[in-house]
Protein backbone atom coordinates (compact mmCIF):
# COMPACT_ATOMS: atom_id res chain seq x y z
CA UNK A 1 0.00 0.00 0.00
CA UNK A 2 2.27 2.63 0.62
CA UNK A 3 4.81 1.18 -1.91
CA UNK A 4 1.50 2.20 -4.40
CA UNK A 5 0.70 5.39 -2.29
CA UNK A 6 4.64 6.87 -3.20
CA UNK A 7 4.50 5.26 -6.82
CA UNK A 8 0.89 7.17 -7.31
CA UNK A 9 2.12 10.47 -6.10
CA UNK A 10 5.40 10.07 -7.91
CA UNK A 11 2.96 10.03 -11.11
CA UNK A 12 0.98 13.11 -10.09
CA UNK A 13 3.98 15.03 -9.30
CA UNK A 14 5.28 14.33 -12.91
CA UNK A 15 2.34 15.89 -14.80
CA UNK A 16 2.34 19.02 -16.37
CA UNK A 17 1.29 21.62 -14.37
CA UNK A 18 -1.60 23.83 -15.57
CA UNK A 19 -0.86 26.96 -17.23
CA UNK A 20 -4.53 28.36 -16.01
CA UNK A 21 -3.61 26.86 -12.66
CA UNK A 22 -0.77 28.42 -12.85
CA UNK A 23 -2.57 32.01 -13.59
CA UNK A 24 -4.65 31.90 -10.66
CA UNK A 25 -1.77 30.85 -7.95
CA UNK A 26 0.23 33.98 -9.39
CA UNK A 27 -2.76 36.50 -8.84
CA UNK A 28 -4.36 35.51 -5.84
CA UNK A 29 -1.47 34.24 -3.86
CA UNK A 30 1.27 37.08 -3.78
CA UNK A 31 3.49 34.89 -1.71
CA UNK A 32 4.28 32.49 -4.35
CA UNK A 33 6.22 35.45 -6.75
CA UNK A 34 8.74 35.86 -3.90
CA UNK A 35 9.60 32.05 -3.75
CA UNK A 36 13.06 31.12 -6.00
CA UNK A 37 12.12 29.48 -9.39
CA UNK A 38 12.98 25.86 -7.33
CA UNK A 39 10.19 26.38 -4.36
CA UNK A 40 7.73 27.40 -6.84
CA UNK A 41 8.25 23.65 -9.23
CA UNK A 42 8.55 21.94 -5.38
CA UNK A 43 5.06 23.54 -4.52
CA UNK A 44 3.33 22.62 -7.61
CA UNK A 45 4.27 19.07 -7.57
CA UNK A 46 2.57 19.43 -4.00
CA UNK A 47 -0.66 21.33 -5.59
CA UNK A 48 -0.63 18.43 -8.17
CA UNK A 49 -0.87 15.94 -4.63
CA UNK A 50 -3.23 17.52 -2.88
CA UNK A 51 -5.61 18.74 -5.00
CA UNK A 52 -5.82 14.85 -5.81
CA UNK A 53 -5.83 13.50 -2.65
CA UNK A 54 -8.55 16.02 -0.54
CA UNK A 55 -11.70 16.59 -1.27
CA UNK A 56 -13.65 19.73 -1.30
CA UNK A 57 -17.00 20.51 -0.75
CA UNK A 58 -18.93 23.56 -1.17
CA UNK A 59 -21.20 24.26 1.68
CA UNK A 60 -23.98 27.04 2.26
CA UNK A 61 -24.75 26.85 -1.76
CA UNK A 62 -20.84 27.43 -2.85
CA UNK A 63 -19.80 25.60 -5.67
CA UNK A 64 -16.06 24.74 -5.52
CA UNK A 65 -14.28 25.85 -8.30
CA UNK A 66 -11.11 24.65 -9.61
CA UNK A 67 -9.52 28.39 -8.50
CA UNK A 68 -10.94 27.46 -4.92
CA UNK A 69 -9.24 24.78 -5.17
CA UNK A 70 -5.55 25.53 -5.83
CA UNK A 71 -6.23 28.72 -4.29
CA UNK A 72 -6.39 26.85 -1.05
CA UNK A 73 -4.04 24.20 -1.86
CA UNK A 74 -1.41 26.47 -2.79
CA UNK A 75 -1.46 28.91 0.27
CA UNK A 76 -1.89 24.74 2.91
CA UNK A 77 1.59 23.91 0.91
CA UNK A 78 3.48 26.58 1.32
CA UNK A 79 3.82 24.78 4.89
CA UNK A 80 5.14 21.58 3.37
CA UNK A 81 8.00 23.02 1.67
CA UNK A 82 11.13 21.40 1.95
CA UNK A 83 9.40 19.09 4.74
CA UNK A 84 9.20 15.03 5.04
CA UNK A 85 5.37 14.96 4.20
CA UNK A 86 2.70 12.82 4.51
CA UNK A 87 0.33 15.72 2.81
CA UNK A 88 -1.58 16.04 6.33
CA UNK A 89 -2.60 12.26 6.83
CA UNK A 90 -5.37 13.01 9.37
CA UNK A 91 -7.32 15.54 6.61
CA UNK A 92 -9.73 13.76 4.23
CA UNK A 93 -12.10 16.77 2.96
CA UNK A 94 -12.02 20.98 3.23
CA UNK A 95 -15.73 21.99 3.59
CA UNK A 96 -15.77 25.90 1.94
CA UNK A 97 -18.49 28.39 2.64
CA UNK A 98 -19.05 31.64 0.45
CA UNK A 99 -18.30 33.60 3.21
CA UNK A 100 -17.57 33.77 6.82
CA UNK A 101 -20.57 31.61 8.32
CA UNK A 102 -22.38 31.06 11.85
CA UNK A 103 -22.24 28.27 14.34
CA UNK A 104 -23.83 28.08 17.39
CA UNK A 105 -21.46 27.80 20.55
CA UNK A 106 -22.05 26.78 24.50
CA UNK A 107 -19.61 28.77 26.66
CA UNK A 108 -18.98 27.59 30.47
CA UNK A 109 -19.00 30.82 32.41
CA UNK A 110 -19.10 29.99 35.99
CA UNK A 111 -20.52 26.80 38.40
CA UNK A 112 -23.54 24.95 35.80
CA UNK A 113 -23.78 28.47 34.33
CA UNK A 114 -23.83 27.94 30.59
CA UNK A 115 -24.03 30.84 27.80
CA UNK A 116 -25.54 29.69 24.12
CA UNK A 117 -25.28 32.02 21.18
CA UNK A 118 -24.06 31.96 18.12
CA UNK A 119 -19.92 32.40 16.76
CA UNK A 120 -18.94 33.97 13.37
CA UNK A 121 -15.76 32.44 12.25
CA UNK A 122 -13.72 32.69 9.32
CA UNK A 123 -12.28 29.23 9.18
CA UNK A 124 -11.69 26.37 11.92
CA UNK A 125 -9.90 22.99 11.99
CA UNK A 126 -10.93 19.66 13.45
CA UNK A 127 -8.43 17.60 14.99
CA UNK A 128 -9.08 14.22 12.32
CA UNK A 129 -11.37 14.96 9.22
CA UNK A 130 -11.71 18.16 7.95
CA UNK A 131 -10.61 21.66 7.84
CA UNK A 132 -13.68 24.30 7.08
CA UNK A 133 -12.70 28.00 4.99
CA UNK A 134 -14.43 30.91 4.06
CA UNK A 135 -13.72 31.66 0.53
CA UNK A 136 -14.01 35.31 0.93
CA UNK A 137 -11.46 35.12 3.58
CA UNK A 138 -9.50 32.65 1.91
CA UNK A 139 -9.61 35.51 -1.15
CA UNK A 140 -8.79 38.42 1.22
CA UNK A 141 -6.25 37.26 3.60
CA UNK A 142 -3.68 36.06 0.55
CA UNK A 143 -3.95 39.25 -1.27
CA UNK A 144 -3.17 41.61 1.74
CA UNK A 145 0.27 40.90 1.97
CA UNK A 146 0.59 43.68 4.74
CA UNK A 147 -1.85 42.61 7.69
CA UNK A 148 -0.14 39.63 9.09
CA UNK A 149 -3.42 37.06 8.96
CA UNK A 150 -4.12 34.12 6.68
CA UNK A 151 -6.38 31.84 6.90
CA UNK A 152 -5.52 29.08 5.11
CA UNK A 153 -1.71 29.22 7.23
CA UNK A 154 -3.71 29.37 10.50
CA UNK A 155 -5.93 26.32 10.24
CA UNK A 156 -3.48 24.40 8.29
CA UNK A 157 -1.10 25.20 11.09
CA UNK A 158 -3.82 23.74 13.50
CA UNK A 159 -3.97 20.56 11.16
CA UNK A 160 0.24 20.28 11.84
CA UNK A 161 0.22 21.03 15.42
CA UNK A 162 -2.78 18.85 16.44
CA UNK A 163 -1.25 16.02 14.61
CA UNK A 164 2.26 16.53 16.12
CA UNK A 165 3.31 17.31 12.85
CA UNK A 166 3.57 13.21 12.32
CA UNK A 167 3.60 12.66 8.63
CA UNK A 168 4.44 15.59 7.99
CA UNK A 169 8.39 16.20 10.29
CA UNK A 170 10.86 18.66 10.30
CA UNK A 171 14.22 18.03 12.29
CA UNK A 172 12.58 19.65 14.88
CA UNK A 173 10.00 16.98 15.73
CA UNK A 174 11.97 14.31 14.68
CA UNK A 175 14.79 14.80 17.64
CA UNK A 176 13.65 14.93 21.10
CA UNK A 177 16.13 17.21 22.02
CA UNK A 178 15.44 19.80 19.49
CA UNK A 179 11.50 19.39 19.87
CA UNK A 180 11.73 20.30 23.56
CA UNK A 181 14.13 23.44 22.88
CA UNK A 182 11.63 24.33 19.79
CA UNK A 183 8.65 23.87 22.83
CA UNK A 184 10.65 25.63 25.19
CA UNK A 185 10.86 28.71 23.32
CA UNK A 186 6.75 28.86 22.04
CA UNK A 187 5.91 28.50 25.51
CA UNK A 188 8.25 31.35 26.94
CA UNK A 189 6.81 33.68 23.94
CA UNK A 190 3.17 32.69 24.87
CA UNK A 191 3.69 33.06 28.15
CA UNK A 192 4.82 36.69 27.40
CA UNK A 193 2.21 37.70 25.06
CA UNK A 194 -0.65 36.21 27.76
CA UNK A 195 0.94 39.00 30.36
CA UNK A 196 1.00 41.92 27.93
CA UNK A 197 -2.76 40.94 27.08
CA UNK A 198 -3.47 40.53 30.74
CA UNK A 199 -2.02 43.98 31.49
CA UNK A 200 -3.47 45.75 28.55
CA UNK A 201 -0.38 46.54 26.32
CA UNK A 202 -0.13 46.29 23.06
CA UNK A 203 1.19 43.52 21.15
CA UNK A 204 2.87 42.76 17.62
CA UNK A 205 0.94 39.40 17.78
CA UNK A 206 -2.28 40.24 18.93
CA UNK A 207 -4.77 39.16 22.08
CA UNK A 208 -6.11 35.99 19.82
CA UNK A 209 -2.71 34.08 20.14
CA UNK A 210 -2.91 34.83 23.80
CA UNK A 211 -6.14 31.65 23.48
CA UNK A 212 -4.35 29.15 24.17
CA UNK A 213 -0.85 26.99 23.08
CA UNK A 214 -2.71 26.10 19.66
CA UNK A 215 -3.36 29.48 18.94
CA UNK A 216 -0.48 30.99 19.85
CA UNK A 217 1.29 29.14 17.25
CA UNK A 218 -1.35 28.68 14.56
CA UNK A 219 -1.19 32.96 14.65
CA UNK A 220 2.90 32.51 14.91
CA UNK A 221 2.95 30.86 11.67
CA UNK A 222 0.75 34.01 10.02
CA UNK A 223 3.17 36.10 11.21
CA UNK A 224 5.99 33.95 10.33
CA UNK A 225 5.27 34.13 6.18
CA UNK A 226 3.17 37.27 6.17
CA UNK A 227 5.62 39.70 8.21
CA UNK A 228 8.44 37.86 8.58
CA UNK A 229 11.01 41.01 9.39
CA UNK A 230 8.53 42.07 11.46
CA UNK A 231 8.53 38.95 13.61
CA UNK A 232 12.19 38.27 13.44
CA UNK A 233 12.40 41.79 14.76
CA UNK A 234 10.10 41.55 18.06
CA UNK A 235 10.36 37.75 18.64
CA UNK A 236 14.12 36.72 17.11
CA UNK A 237 14.04 33.52 19.07
CA UNK A 238 10.77 32.49 18.06
CA UNK A 239 11.67 33.26 14.27
CA UNK A 240 14.48 31.25 14.58
CA UNK A 241 12.27 28.33 16.29
CA UNK A 242 10.07 29.28 13.54
CA UNK A 243 12.39 29.00 10.72
CA UNK A 244 14.01 25.33 12.08
CA UNK A 245 10.52 24.13 12.18
CA UNK A 246 9.09 25.28 8.79
CA UNK A 247 12.54 24.76 6.75
CA UNK A 248 12.14 28.06 5.60
CA UNK A 249 13.69 31.76 6.10
CA UNK A 250 10.71 34.07 4.68
CA UNK A 251 12.27 37.10 5.82
CA UNK A 252 15.81 36.74 3.42
CA UNK A 253 13.36 36.36 0.50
Amino acid sequence: MLGFKKWRRKRLAGRPFPDEWLAMIERNVPFYRRLPPEDQKELQQHILIFTAEKRFEGCGGLEITDEMKVTIAAQACILLLHRKTDYYPGLFSILVYPRSYVVHKARHLVGRIMLEGPDIRLGESWRRGSVVLSWDDVRRSAADVHDGHNVVFHEFAHQLDSSGAKGDSTPVVQKRSTYIAWARILRKDYEELRREVGCNRPTFLGEYGASDPAEFFAVATEYFFKKPRELQRFHPNLYEELKHFYQQDPAAL
